[in-house]
């Protein structure tokens, strides 16, 4: 596919270069299995003839319960949840920290998603970091603004995943290379408005505190527009991000795989909380 989660691209398990369980593996399919790194060389093993013979037979030695599941992606993005929420509270009464929990975040961020195996410690970290950020820029906002905003962000965030996982649960959506392509136009030209407003906002060509979000076209606030495509494209990512799980599942992942899925799930999440809170700052703003 031409734009999967780079979270959750990393293995093969994820990307589909990987084989499911009881199927057999074309020669492309071992020969990625065989590159990965030593620690993932146990997970499956040849039974047949020669090394990269097309059609050979390809078993999974692990157990059902050491083989990653939907069950177990759901406990540990649950874990998850919890580490950052437990951040969130720290930051949402100590806001200093927010910077804290931004650079923090980033680093961490950027070092999970480029592990092709996944680090608990690190992936626990991130949520800690993401929570302080959370729970900062959360208290900023609803200090600025209304009390409300933050249980709104919430709210929409939660209904969006519900949503779009109920249709990809119920095969009403599903994710496709030519979406795959919309949707990285889409975020490149999303950073290049944010990269342009950025810029604008600092050399003061914009006065608005929110930059261009807070200008008008056509009478309606750019905020919105913006905040609809983002909405769009944040759904479409868990649809991605669902694909991948899925396909992980049936490839017969090792069950730590699980904390690689529950890591590109909440980055996705925060990203569109993110957007959300935003959104409804933006507009809160616009009717004072």
């Amino acid at each position: 596919m031409a734009l999967d989660n780079p979270v959750l691209s990393k293995s093969p398990y994820f990307n589909g270069q990987a084989p499911r369980v009881g199927e057999t593996a074309s020669a492309d399919q071992l020969r990625a299995m065989y590159d990965q790194p030593a620690a993932a060389e146990p997970t499956v093993r040849q039974a047949g003839s020669g090394f990269g013979g097309d059609g050979a037979d390809i078993t999974h030695p692990l157990s059902a319960a050491e083989r990653m599941s939907y069950d177990g992606v759901i406990v540990k993005t649950a874990g998850l949840f919890a580490v950052l929420l437990a951040g969130a509270a720290v930051g949402w009464f100590l806001p200093g920290l927010m910077m804290v929990g931004v650079i923090g975040g980033l680093v961490l961020g950027l070092i999970n998603s480029f592990k092709r195996e996944p680090s608990v410690p690190l992936i626990l970290a991130y949520g800690a970091a993401e929570g302080l950020f959370i729970g900062g820029i959360s208290s900023v906002f609803a200090q600025t603004y209304y009390g409300g905003i933050v249980m709104q962000a919430v709210l929409a965030t939660l209904c969006v995943f519900g949503v779009t996982l109920a249709l990809f649960a119920s095969g009403k959506v599903r994710a496709s290379a030519r979406g795959a392509k919309i949707l990285l136009i889409a975020m490149v030209g999303y950073l290049v408005f944010g990269v342009v407003n950025l810029i604008l906002s600092m050399t003061g060509a914009v006065t608005d505190p929110f930059g261009l979000y807070g200008a008008h076209l056509f009478g309606i606030p750019v905020a919105a527009l913006v905040g609809v495509l983002v909405v769009i494209m944040a759904a479409y990512s868990l649809v991605l991000d669902f694909d991948q799980i899925q396909t992980g599942v049936r490839a017969g992942a090792p069950a730590k795989y699980g904390w690689t899925a529950a890591f590109g799930l909440v980055v996705t999440l925060v990203w569109l909380y993110i957007e959300f809170l935003r959104l409804f700052a933006v507009l809160a703003s616009n009717r004072e």
